[in-house]
This record gives structure tokens, C-alpha cells and sequence, in this order.
């Protein structure tokens, strides 16, 4: 979801919907008008759709993951899908943004840059260290490999038929990480209200693998930004997801947000819960 003006735009599995709301709002009872259309389909593998609006105002980005792991469901499902769409706020026209993006979870605009930035994860089946999935500043235009290679120009040997020639267009992301993390949540930090520490940055959601051992991820990590990229290493922020054996999940951490007060706020599907991290000086 993303509020612009008055309306608050809804990406269904299919379609982007508007709904005329006002902030402070509890409740939508008019119909809402459907914006644009989205890849769905009969397979719909990836369903949810993530979204975020331009920093003016005038666009809608839209992740739309794949409908396979690395197309063992045949090439012509794939139509339109593992990219990232630019779609015009007032008249519904989209055009694909960036593509080879396998699962696009999650989107966010760089307050200080204006800039599009994704969480994205990436093909099973390689083994637990293959392949990371990743956080990026998208480029306008870029391939990002999938499902012919991935970090970069590293051959997906199984996928038929080879794409030398988009695999040399492959874009290597900014920032790995880690094998299988299941990134979900992407948000931008608000100055030095949560901590110092935080002051530039995002916070990544780590849904956690499902597929690896041991297992992965099941943790809020913040990224530092250098100059409006990625860099350096994460800093765990919320943990104890997972018991001591590491084999009892007590949650799984999916959306982050900041609320107005710069307090984190973290969607637990697993747990039921959503949880709020404050400072001493907003905990209240």
C-alpha cells in the first residue's frame, strides 16, 4: 500500500486499486477504482505485489515476482513478470522499470536521493550458500539476471535455453544478504530518533529460509548507507526469532515500518504479533 493525495493505492495479486481516504481513517467504505492492471494468472506463484510511490508523487513502482523457481514452468508464464513496473498515478500507463528481478518483496524511495531501492530474493536449489538474495538501488532499464544468471554474469546452468547475451547486460546488485534470508520488509531510517546508530540507513526485514540448514535470516538487520549506497556490514537490531537450538521459530519478521515518533514497527506472522522498538526517548 501507498498514500498520495488523498488516495490510498491498494496492489492486489491483479490490479492496482485507489480507494478515496483520508489519514487518521479507520475504515473504507467506498469502492475503490482500479488503476492499472497486474501480471496474475492461473499459476500466480509469487502473488503479493509490493509498491511505492516517487518521491513527487507521480509514479507508482510495483515489484512483481516470478512464477517459478527458474522457469521450470515453462518460459511463456514468465511474460511480464520478475520485474519492477513504473506505473503513471493518474492514467494507469506502466511500463517495466527493471527486470530480472526473480521476487521483488519490497520497495522503498531514498528520502535524501529520491531513488528506488529493492530488497529481492533470489532461485533455490544451488545449495545454502547460493544464491543471496540482496538489497539494490534499481537502475532504470537494468537486467538483473534472472533467471539466466545471477550476481551478475555467475551462468544458471540448469535454465534452457541459455541467454549469453542477456547474461552479459546482467547488472551485479549493491548488497548481499546472505543465502536464503527471505527478505521481506525495507525501510529507511529517520535520522538519529531510534538510535545514532541508525541515523543512515535502511532496516531490512528477514523473513527467515525455509529450505537451508542451519537456517537463515529470522531477524531485523539495518544496512548503513555510504554516499546513498549500500555498505559495510549489518547490524542485527531485532533478533531472538529462534530458540537456542535454533530449531524452535518463535516468529518471523515480514513488514518494517517507522512510525511518526521514529520508533521501528515489525509485522511478526508467525508470532501474531506486530512489535514496536523504540528509544528511551520515544518509548512511550
Amino acid at each position: 500500500m501507498t498514500y498520495v493525495d488523498g488516495t490510498l493505492y491498494v496492489a492486489n495479486t491483479d490490479a492496482i486499486m485507489a480507494f478515496k481516504y483520508s489519514l487518521g481513517q479507520t475504515q473504507i467504505k467506498e469502492p475503490g477504482v482500479k488503476l492499472a492492471d497486474l501480471p496474475a494468472g492461473p499459476i500466480d506463484h509469487h502473488w503479493t505485489k509490493s509498491m511505492v510511490a516517487s518521491a513527487d508523487g507521480s509514479k507508482l513502482y510495483v515489484g512483481v515476482g516470478s512464477n517459478s523457481n527458474i522457469t521450470e514452468n515453462g518460459l511463456d508464464v514468465e511474460e511480464g513478470r520478475a520485474a519492477i513496473y513504473e506505473v503513471d498515478r493518474l492514467t494507469g500507463a506502466k511500463r517495466i522499470y527493471a527486470s530480472g528481478t526473480r521476487n521483488p518483496t519490497n520497495l522503498a524511495i531514498d528520502p535524501e536521493t529520491g531513488r528506488l531501492f529493492a530488497v529481492v530474493n533470489e532461485r533455490d536449489e544451488i545449495g545454502p550458500d547460493l544464491v543471496p538474495d540482496y538489497l539494490t538501488m534499481v537502475q532504470e532499464g537494468a537486467f538483473y539476471g534472472w533467471p539466466y544468471s545471477y550476481w551478475g554474469a555467475h551462468v544458471d546452468v540448469r535454465v534452457h535455453p541459455q541467454r549469453p547475451d542477456l547474461v552479459a547486460k546482467a547488472i551485479k546488485p549493491d548488497y548481499g544478504l546472505s543465502s536464503h534470508v527471505a527478505a521481506l520488509g525495507l525501510a529507511f531510517s529517520q535520522g538519529e530518533k531510534l538510535s545514532p546508530t541508525f541515523s543512515n540507513g535502511v532496516f531490512v526485514g528477514e523473513h527467515g529460509s525455509w529450505d537451508r540448514s542451519p537456517v537463515n535470516g529470522y531477524q531485523v538487520i539495518f544496512v548503513p548507507l555510504v554516499n546513498g549506497r549500500p555498505e559495510g556490514k549489518p547490524v542485527p537490531v531485532v533478533t531472538g526469532f529462534l530458540g537456542d537450538d535454533n530449531g524452535t521459530v518463535r516468529g518471523r519478521p515480514v513488514g518494517v515500518a517507522l512510525d511518526r515518533t521514529g520508533a521501528l514497527v515489525v509485522a511478526d506472522d508467525t508470532g501474531n504479533a506486530v512489535w514496536r522498538i523504540s528509544s528511551e526517548k520515544s518509548a512511550q
